[in-house]
C-alpha cells in the first residue's frame, strides 16, 4: 500500500470519528434534556417519588414524557439493538396498528399498479389496432377509389398486416440507410476546374472543439491553423465536410468557419448509415473515384466500411498548442502534388504507425538530410581532367 492510499485511510477514519463523537454528543445531550425535563415536570408527567432512610430521592414507577419518547423513538431508528419501547399491552397494540396500517398500504399499492398495467396493455392494444388500421389501410387515388397494389389478392387481415409491416420497414430504413444513393454532384467538367482528388473532413474534435459549461452554455473553440489548412489544401483537394452531427447545428458553425467558401460541400447525419449503433460514413455514396478519396478523421467506427481511405489524426480535445493541422498540411500537399494514382497505397503505409504524422515528419527529415547529403556530394566531386583541357584549347 502506498503512502499516499494510508494517508488517505487515515484521513478518511478521523472524519468517521469525528462524525461518530458528535452523534454520541448529540444523543446524549438529548437524553439528558428529557431527563432533566422529565425530573422538573414529574407532577405533570405522572412521576412518583418516595423517599429512603437516608433521604435520597428515587424512582418509583414514571411514564414517558412526549419529549423522552421523541428521543426514544430516534434512538430506536438510528440504534435498532439498543431499542428502550417498553414491552407493555400498549405498545403491542400500537405496533400491530402499525402493522397492519402498512399491509393495508402495501395492498392499496399492489391494486394501484394492477389498475395501471391493466390500462397500459388495453392502450397497447388499441395503439396495435390503430396502428395496423392506420398504415395498412389501402391508398386511395384523387376520386377516393382504392388503389391497387401487390397485396391486394390478399385476404383482408393480411393486406393489413403486410402494408404495415412494410410501412414499419420503410421506417427502418429511412433511419439506417443514407437519405440519397448518390451524395455529391457529378465531377466538373472543361472548362470548370476540378480538383483531382477529394478530401473528407470531420467537423466535431477534428475542426472545431464544443465545449459546455453552466456559465456560457455551448461554445465552439476553433482549432489552431484551421484558416491556413483550409486555404492551402483546396489548392489539390475538393473539400468535403461528413459529418454525423445534425445539420441545423453544423451549418451555421461551418459558415462561421469558412467565410471563404473553401469547403465546397456539406453532408450530415442523413447522408450516414446506422449500422451496430454508429453513424458511419459511406463512401460508395459520394459519387467519385475512391482511388482519390482521403478521410482524415480520428474515429475509426464512422469510416470502419472504407478504412484503406481513412488517414487517422488524434482527436482534438481543446488544447491551445496543438499543431496537427499544420503537419497534416504539409503532408497533403506532398501527396497531392505527387500526382499519386492511387492514394490508398500510400495511406496503407502510413497507417500501419501509431502515429502516422510523426512517421511522416520522421521520413521528410530522412529525406531533407539525403537531398543535403546528395548536394554535398555532387558539389564536392572533382570535374574530368579532358574536359577542363578541352575547354581551354578551345579558347586559344
Amino acid at each position: 500500500m502506498t503512502p499516499i492510499a494510508i494517508g488517505r485511510m487515515l484521513y478518511r477514519g478521523a472524519r468517521f470519528s469525528r462524525k461518530l463523537i458528535n452523534t454520541s454528543r448529540t444523543l446524549t445531550s438529548g437524553l439528558w434534556q428529557t431527563m432533566i425535563n422529565s425530573v422538573m415536570f414529574n407532577t405533570q408527567a405522572g412521576i412518583k417519588c418516595t423517599e429512603d432512610r437516608r433521604g435520597r430521592m428515587y424512582f418509583v414507577h414514571r411514564y414517558y414524557s412526549t419529549c423522552e419518547k421523541t428521543s426514544t423513538q430516534i434512538l430506536s431508528k438510528l440504534f435498532p439493538q439498543t431499542s428502550m419501547e417498553l414491552d407493555d399491552e400498549e405498545s403491542r397494540a400500537r405496533r400491530k396498528r402499525e402493522e397492519e396500517e402498512e399491509l393495508k398500504e402495501m395492498e392499496r399499492a399492489w391494486q394501484r399498479m394492477k389498475i395501471g398495467f391493466a390500462f397500459f396493455g388495453i392502450g397497447g392494444v388499441l395503439l396495435s389496432f390503430w396502428a395496423i388500421y392506420f398504415f395498412g389501410k389501402p391508398t386511395v387515388d384523387e376520386q377516393g377509389n382504392e388503389m391497387i397494389d401487390e397485396f391486394s389478392a390478399l385476404p383482408t387481415m393480411q393486406q393489413y398486416l403486410a402494408r404495415t409491416f412494410k410501412s414499419f420497414n420503410h421506417f427502418q430504413r429511412f433511419i439506417q440507410e443514407p437519405s440519397s444513393q448518390k451524395l455529391l454532384p457529378d465531377p466538373l467538367q472543361e472548362p470548370y476546374v476540378q480538383p483531382p482528388y477529394t478530401l473528407v473532413l470531420e467537423v466535431k474534435d477534428l475542426l472545431i472543439h464544443p465545449d459546455w459549461t453552466y456559465q456560457t452554455g455551448w461554445r465552439f473553440k476553433k482549432r489552431p491553423g484551421v484558416d491556413v489548412f483550409l486555404r492551402e489544401c483546396s489548392k489539390y483537394f475538393e473539400i468535403v465536410v461528413y459529418t454525423a452531427e445534425q445539420g441545423m447545428t453544423v451549418f451555421p458553425l461551418l459558415d462561421a468557419l469558412d467565410p471563404h467558401g473553401y469547403i465546397m460541400y456539406r453532408l450530415v447525419r442523413d447522408s450516414t448509415h446506422f449500422v451496430g449503433g454508429h453513424h458511419v460514413k459511406n463512401l460508395d455514396n459520394l459519387n467519385r473515384d475512391l482511388k482519390r478519396v482521403v478521410v482524415v478523421d480520428w474515429d475509426k467506427n464512422s469510416t470502419q466500411m472504407h478504412p484503406g481511405n481513412t488517414f487517422s489524426i488524434p482527436r482534438w480535445s481543446g488544447n491551445d498548442d496543438d499543431t496537427t493541422l499544420f503537419d497534416l498540411i504539409s503532408f497533403l500537399s506532398v501527396l497531392g502534388s505527387s500526382d499519386v494514382d492511387d492514394v490508398r497505397e500510400v495511406l496503407h503505409y502510413y497507417n500501419q504507425f501509431q502515429e502516422p504524422i510523426a512517421q511522416f515528419r520522421e521520413n521528410q527529415r530522412k529525406l531533407s538530410e539525403q537531398m543535403q547529403a546528395d548536394e554535398i556530394e555532387k558539389l564536392n566531386k572533382p570535374k574530368p581532367m579532358v574536359k577542363n583541357w578541352s575547354r581551354g584549347f578551345m579558347k586559344r
